[in-house]
């Protein structure tokens, strides 16, 4: 029975590893055009939007990345702890799905899958990781 869960979680650990490994990185997801695909980044702060109450509820930001490209995070409230005291300024990473707009784009799935059939994704914010 040990064996048997050690190799579970064995397989899960590279199921996860060939996950983050396949992410392709913002900048290339935003000039191809390219949406519903797995990236991990951090940017800073520029601006705190008004949640988004309309059916499932999403806390809103928009970071302004390295290469002064910005994205929209919408990061659902209803599935994941609020990220707390976040202000101007503040540097937030994140992993979740990249959807393509001409504004730079919107990175959604900011968190844990409560039926386990897709990846999970987080925010980082100060230590703390909100998933």
């Amino acid at each position: 029975m040990r064996k048997l869960s050690i190799s579970i979680l064995v397989v899960f650990a590279l199921l996860q590893w060939v996950n983050i490994a396949e992410a392709i990185t913002l900048k290339e997801a935003y000039e191809s055009q390219k949406s519903n695909v797995q990236v991990k980044g951090k940017g800073t702060v520029i601006r705190i939007l008004t949640d988004d109450n309309n059916g499932s509820r999403h806390q809103k930001f928009i970071l302004k990345l390295a290469l002064d490209q910005t994205i929209l995070i919408a990061h659902n409230i209803d599935l994941a702890p609020r990220v707390s005291s976040i202000a101007q300024g503040d540097l937030v990473q994140f992993y979740g799905v990249y959807e393509w707009n001409n504004k730079g784009g919107v990175v959604h799935w900011t968190h844990r899958d409560p039926n386990n059939n897709h990846i999970n994704g987080w925010l980082k914010h100060k230590g703390h990781v909100y998933q």
